[in-house]
C-alpha cells in the first residue's frame, strides 16, 4: 500500500537515510495524497499499461503507479535516492529503478524491450529548471507515447496550453500543440511540496496525436521557422525570419510568402496559428 504521500512517513524516510535535498536536481517531494491520486486519475493508468516516470524522488509517486499500472520504469539521475528507492518500493514487484539522465536515455529501446512497441504513458513531476528540454526530447524522440502527465510550474502549463495573440502563446505552446492535445487537470499549491516552492504548480495532461494535425513538408525546418519567430517576439515575422535567423530565408522571401497566405507584411510570429505557421514553412522550403 502507498505510503510516501504522507508528509510524516516522508520525513521519516528523509531522516533515516539522512537525506539532503540538492538545488541543482530541482527536488521537491509531493506530500499531499489528493494531488497524488488526481495525478494518477489525470493519466488514466490502467493494468495494461507500460508507465515510464521521470524522477521519482523517493518513490512517493511511483508507489502510487505500481499499483494501478501494468509495469512501471522510474528514471532517477540522483544516486544518492538509489538505496531509498529500494526501500521504499520493495513491496512491488513491477517497477524498475534506474539511475540515469533522462536526456541520456533510450526510451524508444524502452518502449520496444519493456511494452513491445506500444505507445507508453509517461507520468512525472518535473524539475522546473528542466521542464522544456524533457518536454521536447519526449516529443522529438518520435518513440510511441500515449499521453504525458506531468507536474510543472504554473505558468509553464498556461504556456502549453496558450492560443496566439496572448502573453503565454510561443513556441512550446505551437510544439505541444503539433504533438497533442493539452489540458490541465489540477492546481496545486507549493505546501503540497517538501521543501516549498516558491511557486504554484499545475498537473497538465498532454495526450498524444497518431498523426500531427498539420502536415509539414519538413518537420525540423518547420520548427526553426517557429523558434526564429518568437527569438524576438516584438519583431515582424518579415525582420525575425531574415538571414540574421541562421534561417535560409530572406526578408523578401518572407514577404512573398505572407502575400501568398493573405498576410500583412507587419504581422508577428505570435499571431499566427499552428495550420498558417505549417503553410508558411512549407511555402519557405519550397522556394
Amino acid at each position: 500500500m502507498a505510503t510516501l504521500g504522507n508528509p510524516q512517513n516522508t520525513i521519516e524516510i528523509l531522516q533515516k537515510y539522512d537525506f539532503h535535498f540538492q538545488k541543482k536536481f530541482g527536488q521537491n517531494f509531493l506530500i499531499d495524497t489528493h494531488v497524488l491520486e488526481r495525478i494518477v486519475e489525470s493519466s488514466n493508468i490502467t493494468k495494461d499499461d507500460f508507465v515510464l516516470e521521470i524522477g521519482p524522488g523517493i518513490g512517493t509517486m511511483t508507489q502510487y503507479l505500481c499499483e494501478h499500472a501494468g509495469k512501471v520504469m522510474a528514471v532517477e539521475i540522483d544516486k544518492k535516492l538509489l538505496p531509498i528507492l529500494a526501500d521504499t518500493l520493495k513491496e512491488y514487484d513491477n517497477v524498475t529503478v534506474v539511475n540515469e539522465d533522462i536526456l541520456k536515455l533510450d526510451i524508444g529501446k524502452i518502449a520496444q524491450e519493456y511494452n513491445e512497441g506500444r505507445p507508453i504513458k509517461v507520468v512525472a513531476n518535473l524539475p522546473y529548471y528542466i521542464t522544456t528540454p524533457i518536454i521536447m526530447a519526449l516529443f522529438e524522440s518520435h518513440v510511441p507515447l500515449a499521453s504525458v502527465t506531468v507536474m510543472v510550474q504554473k505558468e509553464v502549463a498556461e504556456r502549453m496550453q496558450a492560443g496566439p495573440g496572448t502573453k503565454d502563446y510561443g513556441a512550446l505552446s505551437l510544439a505541444v500543440q503539433y504533438y497533442s492535445e493539452a489540458e490541465i487537470t489540477a492546481n496545486v499549491p507549493p505546501n503540497c511540496f517538501m521543501p516549498r516552492p516558491k511557486v504554484g504548480s499545475a498537473v497538465i495532461r498532454l495526450t498524444c496525436h497518431q498523426e500531427p494535425p498539420v502536415k509539414v513538408v519538413d518537420e525540423k525546418f518547420f520548427f526553426r521557422v517557429i523558434r526564429a519567430s518568437f527569438n524576438q517576439r516584438r519583431k515582424t515575422l518579415q525582420n525575425g525570419l531574415g538571414n540574421d535567423a541562421g534561417l535560409p530565408v530572406t526578408k523578401q522571401q518572407t514577404a512573398e510568402a505572407l502575400r501568398q497566405m493573405g498576410l500583412s507584411e507587419t504581422i508577428r510570429g505570435e499571431a499566427l496559428s499552428l495550420e498558417q505557421f505549417a503553410e508558411l514553412s512549407n511555402i519557405l522550403k519550397t522556394m
